[in-house]
């Protein structure tokens, strides 16, 4: 049996040998531009395997016979009918804007790309 291991949030069950290495989760962290510190790199890679295990119990009892769901009861869109309407000028939404450049929105540049 797995230990308990008492976190900020509530107790998790964390696995005792991880499959998602503390390497992995700092190179998506890294992509996702999230800093984190050493122990949160070593608590996420034990609580994101309990998630893939969680994942490969659900994925062994799905069959082709069942379909696929989101939720439990069904739902029913709750919104108005979409009615189409003219589009505002482009003129009067630039207007509006920070910063605008040849009829466009223009935007802080964040990837470092030419």
């Amino acid at each position: 049996m797995e230990p308990d291991v008492a976190t900020a949030s509530g107790p998790t069950r964390m696995a005792t040998m991880s499959t998602i290495s503390r390497d992995e989760v700092a190179r998506v962290a890294a992509l996702a531009r999230i800093d984190l510190r050493p122990e949160e790199l070593d608590r996420l890679s034990g609580e994101l395997d309990v998630i893939v295990d969680a994942i490969a119990k659900v994925s062994e009892v799905a069959t082709p016979d069942v379909p696929a769901t989101s939720h439990p009861l069904p739902l029913t869109n709750v919104f108005r009918d979409d009615i189409p309407q003219p589009a505002l000028p482009v003129a009067d939404v630039l207007a509006q804007a920070p910063s605008a450049e040849d009829g466009r929105f223009a935007v802080p540049q964040i990837l470092g790309e030419e």
